[in-house]
């Protein structure tokens, strides 16, 4: 297997993929494609390092960590819990982040950052959204401190919340993880959101919605391709050609070409910068790596 593109944010952890996971991740290792499944609480987070293990010697991975949303009462996607009554009663409850607990995963050999964590305030109820948003901020620290301690990247997750989350990272600069601190996925931000968080050392991720959406196109020409990651942040949002399909990590290749289209960079050169930029933003040196050759796509 020649490992030639890596799906930097995938849930395969997820019930969505409960019964074809196996199968789904080798036909992304067919096509040469690695990827890191993302925890968003403690059962899959437990679940991506279980999938990690089961692909002991392939460039799977995993992250492990509390989604802001899961800190408060949020609805139930059966795509990341599945339908079952013991998955509603836990997303109706809430969870505490348990500095033990995730500790315990973190120190995991096949794991290679902390989160999915971050802000979200697109969902929090208007009455109760000082607590909601209190919570969220707790659990955030809480992971960078994680993230210091256990000298990995953050995988960030944010929403409707960019001027406050740039702040607590500028607060506790101390403690990130320097000079690559983590990754803010299916960024989101404007111009001058991109701007803050580069100088404090982040990477952007992008997704399948970039390859039929053109909102993004200028904060994407604005970053420079040496902080730029590929995802798809399956189930969700496939790319062209595949809208309206179960997202997977092999579509990342689209993610690639879509932004080797936006930069207006050749697609190889494209590819072998994100590439790199992966290896160096988790720290990590894939196995079985050979240089592209030409023809591929």
């Amino acid at each position: 297997m020649t490992l030639r593109f890596f799906d930097a944010h995938t849930h395969v952890n997820f019930a969505a993929f409960e019964k074809d996971y196996k199968e789904v991740i080798d036909q992304a290792l067919a096509v040469g494609v690695g990827a890191v499944n993302v925890g968003t609480q403690k059962d899959t987070s437990r679940r991506a390092i279980e999938i990690a293990h089961e692909f002991e010697n392939e460039p799977v991975y995993a992250t492990i960590g509390l989604h802001p949303i899961h800190t408060s009462k949020s609805y139930h996607d059966p795509h990341e819990l599945g339908g079952s009554e013991e998955a509603k009663s836990f997303t109706s409850r809430g969870e505490e982040f348990d500095y033990d607990y995730y500790k315990n995963l973190a120190l995991d050999s096949k794991v290679i950052a902390i989160g999915e964590c971050g802000l979200d305030y697109y969902r929090a109820a208007s009455g109760k959204r000082q607590e909601t948003n209190k919570k969220q901020r707790d659990a955030f620290i809480k992971q960078i401190e994680l993230a210091h301690e256990v000298k990995k990247p953050l995988m960030i997750h944010c929403r409707s919340a960019f001027p406050e989350l740039i702040q607590l990272l500028v607060t506790n600069y101390q403690l990130l993880v320097t000079p690559h601190p983590g990754i803010i996925h299916f960024f989101s931000g404007t111009k001058e959101d991109t701007q803050k968080l580069l100088e404090l050392g982040f990477f952007f991720t992008f997704g399948g919605l970039i390859t039929f959406a053109r909102d993004y196109d200028e904060v994407i020409k604005s970053i420079p391709l040496g902080r730029i990651l590929s995802e798809t942040d399956a189930p969700y949002v496939a790319p062209e050609p595949y809208r309206e399909k179960r997202n997977e990590p092999a579509y990342v290749i689209e993610v690639v070409k879509k932004l080797a289209e936006i930069k207006d960079i050749p697609l190889e050169k494209t590819r072998s910068q994100i590439f790199e930029n992966t290896k160096r933003v988790f720290n990590i040196d894939f196995v079985n790596q050979q240089s592209l050759s030409s023809g591929i796509f």
